[in-house]
């Protein structure tokens, strides 16, 4: 007989001690060596030499790096990353600890030049490249900077993007604009990492980019005003959109990516280094450092709230009580930072309040979907003294639902299929915001499971709708933030399975089955980072704990007694439990398919416990 009441004491102690004094769990949200790469490069061209944290952060990316010289996003990557291998490469010169000669970077600039060179590095990286005076800006700009003027019934708008694409464009079209680069004495020369090659201008390749661009260009005429006039209106529209949504730590809007564009789109405008919005926004950035085995990691963002959001539900759903000291203190903690404040999502949803939650600790104006359900199962034990801040999350939950009856992350009908023609790359992840199976999934099971909707609402059943029609060939469903399959079919069955769909149901079976067929022979789950870039379930070949649990929960979900697959993945996740390896590191978030892979530290606890006290709540 299996016992899972050790597991989920074990999962439950080190909970206990690891929550922070405030109430929350600041596990790492850690993003490969990226960031740590930025970091360098940031603190020399704004020549702050902080020492200390450079050569920390070196050590970091040289301990990452792998046999051929390349740096990888994932364990099962392949030979390596070019991407990646050459910020590394970059940073690392620049810190002043690594030369040329190197035996460490000359295998990686062998890597580099092998695939491609700087001419094959992501758009990203080029733009990073550009502004440091690595590499030339392209002739012009695949978005005019006028675009933020075009009004919101333009079939194409500053407003049609994401947030997150919008936060990073800003910046971006700034910079592009001005065609800026900023070089110091200590800048490294990258031009032997040049293939030279003569390829067709990136953006001229398409032709319906071509007559999109021509499009925009059109509207942008029909402005009311002199060219030059307009011009400047759009590069001063720009900067206050960045400068509106800096967060209380300086960061514009708590993410990593968008405030180093932001501190060099402002120099680029005539601030000083010494600029208080510029030296605020550093001394945020290094606030979101952690420590990752002994060396300091520069965060993307903070997952606090995330975090602490997840495993106050998870403890409850393990039979902690709401007055258990812990979780009253994750609680307090996450009513303490519900919003009160509009965001971007207002635009496309103007006639509801404030009253979600965002990600990071110190997010005030971003609130998200999944933050907002996740901290209301951590709340509902305590909802009815809390009746304001209850009514306010669900009221901007519901009305958070798209016109296709699924739900998005961050705002209302992101979708425009004019942006796939935009010649950005990973424009599909960065510029729109699509309803998905995971956040639709989770959002029913939230409504199910924790209030009193009834089960033939309309926002229910138009729900339903969409996650039955968005199903897989196969009978799995794509998880737009996690990894990947196993992630949205975990949402999918779970979400339906707690608004009344009945376990026999042909799509909840079609699930099941498939979740069967890929079991592994040691009784896990495991899925690859590669699902994402092929559009695809592709089997990790090795079990994860956090793949296992949601595979666990959906099946769970759906079983009257414990199947053999069901008591197969309790064994192996119980025989698991305190394991580490490679496969506990492995991503199992993804914010950009192919270049950009999460690691939560939480998710080993969480997903786990779920799994083991929704097993024994039923069966035990």
């Amino acid at each position: 007989m299996i016992d899972t009441k050790v597991g989920i004491d074990w999962i439950i102690d080190m909970l206990r001690k690891d929550q922070s004094p405030d109430g929350s769990w600041d596990y790492p949200f850690e993003t490969g060596i990226s960031t740590d790469a930025y970091m360098i490069i940031l603190l020399r061209t704004l020549e702050i030499n902080d020492e200390e944290l450079i050569q920390g952060l070196t050590k970091r990316i040289l301990s990452r790096q792998a046999k051929n010289g390349a740096w990888k996003l994932f364990y099962d990557e392949g030979d390596g990353n070019l991407t990646a291998t050459v910020e590394a490469y970059y940073a690392l010169l620049y810190s002043g600890s690594c030369q040329k000669d190197d035996n460490r970077l000359s295998a990686a600039k062998k890597f580099i030049l092998a695939n491609g060179g700087l001419e094959e590095v992501s758009m990203f990286t080029k733009v990073m490249l550009s502004l440091t005076g690595q590499y030339k800006w392209p002739a012009f700009s695949p978005l005019s900077i006028e675009v933020v003027l075009l009004p919101l019934y333009f079939p194409i708008n500053f407003y049609s993007f994401s947030v997150f694409g919008r936060a990073n464009l800003a910046p971006i079209m700034v910079l592009a604009d001005n065609k800026f680069s900023m070089k110091t004495n200590r800048s490294p020369d990258l031009s032997h990492l040049h293939l030279h090659r003569n390829d067709i201008d990136q953006w001229t390749r398409s032709s319906n980019f071509r007559s999109l661009y021509s499009f925009i260009e059109d509207g942008v005429k029909n402005l009311l005003g002199l060219p030059e006039q307009l011009h400047q209106l759009a590069i001063q529209r720009a900067k206050k959109y960045m400068l509106d949504r800096i967060e209380p730590d300086g960061t514009f809007l708590s993410y990593y990516s968008c405030t180093f564009l932001m501190i060099f789109a402002l120099l680029s405008l005539g601030y000083k280094k010494t600029d208080s919005i510029i030296t605020n926004a550093v001394k945020g950035i290094k606030s979101m450092m952690c420590e990752i085995d002994g060396f300091p990691h520069m965060q993307y963002t903070t997952a606090n709230l995330w975090n602490t959001s997840l495993i106050g539900y998870a403890l409850q759903t393990a039979g902690v009580a709401p007055d258990d000291h812990m979780v009253d203190k994750a609680n307090r903690y996450l009513l303490d930072r519900q919003h009160h404040k509009f965001g971007d999502w207002v635009i496309h949803n103007p006639k509801t309040m404030p009253g979600g939650w965002g990600f990071s600790d110190i997010n005030t104006i971003l609130p998200d979907v999944d933050d907002t359900s996740a901290a209301l199962r951590s709340i509902s034990r305590i909802a009815p003294s809390k009746l304001q801040a209850w009514e306010r999350a669900i009221t901007w939950l519901l009305s958070m639902q798209n016109d296709d009856g699924g739900w998005a992350a961050f705002e209302k009908n992101i979708n425009s299929k004019l942006l796939q023609f935009l010649p950005i790359e990973k424009g599909e992840f960065l510029l729109a915001d699509s309803s998905s199976a995971d956040l639709t999934g989770r959002t029913l099971e939230f409504f199910g499971q924790y209030t009193n909707l009834p089960k033939d609402h309309t926002t229910i059943k138009r729900g339903i709708r969409w996650i039955l029609k968005n199903q897989e060939k196969d009978g799995s469903w794509y998880g737009r933030w996690g990894i990947c399959y196993l992630y949205g079919t975990w949402a999918a069955i779970t979400g339906l399975k707690a608004v009344g769909a009945p376990s026999d149901h042909s799509s909840i079976q079609k699930a099941v089955n498939w979740l069967r067929g890929i079991q592994n022979n040691d009784g896990g789950w495991g899925e690859s980072c590669h699902s994402d870039s092929k559009k695809t379930y592709v089997p990790l070949r090795a079990s994860t704990l956090t793949h296992t649990a949601w595979a666990l929960d959906a099946l769970i979900s759906t079983a009257e007694k414990p199947t053999t697959e069901i008591q197969k993945g309790i064994t192996y996740l119980l025989a698991s439990i305190e394991k580490e390896d490679w496969t506990t590191d492995y991503p199992k978030g993804q914010g950009m398919a192919g270049a950009f892979y999460i690691h939560y530290h939480s998710y080993r606890y969480v997903f786990p416990l779920l799994a083991l006290s929704h097993y024994h709540k039923k069966f035990e």
